[in-house]
């Protein structure tokens, strides 16, 4: 498992003692999936999500970090029939949670990054299909929540790339990715289980701009 992905899941298990007491049976589900996810047992964690999925029928969170997982596993995978496989879940898994919960920043997030997979696998064949996907999504999910760091943080680090890509000027995200990181700061999840990943990674991000 690579440097990014680590932090990734580090960030993402960010589990406080509170949420052992008093638990509904999908807090102690979560809980235990996240447990799980922070002891490496990355199918048990995902077997558990699903369970949770099942049962809890208005809850987009279990399918969201199913397609997350799904999403980590893939960055660094070479063979396309496995690829394939963990990003068509995860894809199936964001289209239930985007029934569950419409207009939702942090699915759209997860979409462009599973989009975002596929062109990291091979830009040739799916830049031209999901690129501007892409940039659509992270537009449209600032828009939503202007205050959100995740949607902030990846659409600026996704503008760099291209800028990168094209042989552009990077500065000026650069800047948009220190503002980001201000909304980290001050972003408080709905709840212990909502995302509450990417201010490492935007931190490494501005580390490189300034280097």
């Amino acid at each position: 498992m690579n440097t990014l992905v680590k932090i990734a899941v580090i960030l993402v298990l960010t589990i406080t003692s509170n949420q052992l007491k008093a638990q509904t049976n999908f807090e102690k589900g979560m809980t235990k999936a996240f447990k799980l996810w922070e002891e490496g047992k990355w199918d048990e964690a995902e077997n558990m999500f699903e369970r949770i999925a099942k049962a809890e029928e208005n809850e987009w969170l279990p399918n969201y970090y199913i397609a997350q997982m799904n999403s980590l596993k893939s960055w660094n995978e070479k063979e396309e029939t496995v690829l394939k496989a963990q990003l068509d879940k995860a894809q199936e898994h964001l289209d239930i949670a985007m029934t569950k919960s419409e207009d939702n920043a942090e699915l759209l997030v997860m979409q462009a990054q599973v989009y975002t997979n596929w062109v990291a696998y091979d830009g040739a064949t799916y830049g031209m299909k999901y690129a501007g996907k892409v940039a659509e999504l992270y537009a449209k999910a600032v828009k939503l929540e202007p205050t959100n760091p995740r949607a902030a943080f990846c659409k600026a680090d996704w503008s760099m790339g291209s800028a990168k890509y094209f042989g552009q000027d990077t500065a000026p995200f650069c800047k948009d990715i220190e503002a980001s990181l201000e909304l980290f700061d001050t972003f408080k999840p709905e709840s212990d289980f909502h995302p509450n990943w990417g201010k490492e990674r935007a931190e490494q991000v501005l580390a490189e701009c300034k280097e």
